[in-house]
């Protein structure tokens, strides 16, 4: 099992959610909710106001999300999901554990005690410059105050 930080439209109660819960794209058990120990710009972007986490340590805010226990099937879904590794790279990032669920091995718990743990998170390098001048968020949420409405992929033109 890997651990993943989801921090955009795969939380619960977001668009894409289901995805998380669909068993037939494997196994995703989520564990708790934490942010990024670094900064980092999350921005909306894109003519289907997509949440990108732009890989700028250092700027921005300490992003909130989820995160969950995956199985090697949702690992690889999630990494065709994301467009991995054109749109979104997968990397490792330290999270910070705000509340834990999670029950695993001592070492796991030991972890989540300290407060820290590694994650796969999808971020991007690559992305329009301009995208750096954007609004930054410490939270997505799809339909929140910033108006920018998420386009389902079965939506888009």
């Amino acid at each position: 099992m890997a651990r993943v930080f989801v921090y955009g439209t795969l939380k619960k109660g977001q668009p894409n959610y289901k995805h998380m819960i669909n068993t037939a794209k494997g196994l995703a058990k989520f564990q708790g909710r934490g942010h990024t120990v670094e900064k980092y710009p999350l921005v909306i972007a894109g003519k289907y106001n997509i949440p990108y986490m732009l890989n700028i340590p250092g700027t921005g805010h300490h992003i909130a999300g989820e995160i969950y226990s995956v199985d090697e099937q949702m690992l690889q879904f999630l990494d065709e999901f994301e467009g991995c590794p054109d749109m979104y790279q997968r990397t490792l990032m330290r999270i910070q554990v705000v509340e834990w669920e999670g029950k695993g091995g001592v070492g796991e718990a030991r972890a989540a005690a300290d407060g820290v743990l590694e994650c796969f998170v999808y971020s991007t390098a690559t992305y329009p410059p301009e995208w750096v001048g954007l609004p930054y968020y410490d939270s997505y949420d799809s339909s929140g105050k910033h108006g920018l409405s998420y386009v389902l992929r079965e939506s888009r033109e």
